[in-house]
């Protein structure tokens, strides 16, 4: 196998799992009050209220809080279905570096955009909405633990463009 035909299969890899997480995370926002009643019963199970009681207290404020709105004013929840939808899109997007990384590397330095742009956002707004540092922290290392592999797929992909420029390139006319 050609250093090219190696490198595009390692490439292509990464828009893959990227996908899969986008989707993953994407396809977890429909149904939250669901599955805040499940983590909670979940943990509830694994003695986690003895030995993590501040995520426990964190989980319950959610989830009262989820199913308050739930019954009262379920329309609100109506903004994680378009969160949920718009992981759908982005990850549609990815499809474009899977198919010809070269030509789409601008999707992959826009989810780095993205990535780094998480961290403002929960700086601001974590605080703002009464998120605990703490959680405003997890949120972050999503940005932080996202950039990587796309900075690796981009990486790999000037590679890429490096090895097939010196075989499209035409050669100099001799005279």
């Amino acid at each position: 196998m050609s250093d090219r035909a190696a490198l595009s299969r390692g490439i292509r890899a990464w828009p893959v799992f990227f996908v899969v997480c986008l989707v993953l995370s994407g396809a977890t926002a429909f149904p939250l009050v669901h599955e805040l009643r499940w983590t909670e019963d979940l943990l509830r199970s694994l003695s986690a209220p003895e030995h993590l009681p501040a995520l426990m207290d964190r989980i319950e404020r959610v989830r009262r809080g989820l199913d308050a709105t739930d019954a009262e004013q379920p329309f609100v929840l109506y903004g994680t279905d378009w969160l949920a939808f718009a992981h759908l899109v982005i990850a549609v997007a990815f499809y474009g570096p899977y198919r010809d990384p070269v030509r789409n590397i601008w999707v992959v330095e826009f989810g780095m955009i993205a990535c780094a742009g998480i961290i403002p956002l929960a700086l601001i707004c974590g605080p703002t909405r009464g998120i605990p540092f703490w959680w405003t922290v997890i949120d972050m290392s999503f940005g932080v633990i996202g950039i990587v592999p796309l900075y690796v797929v981009r990486k790999k992909i000037k590679r890429l463009e490096e090895l097939t420029a010196g075989v499209t390139r035409p050669a100099p006319a001799v005279v």
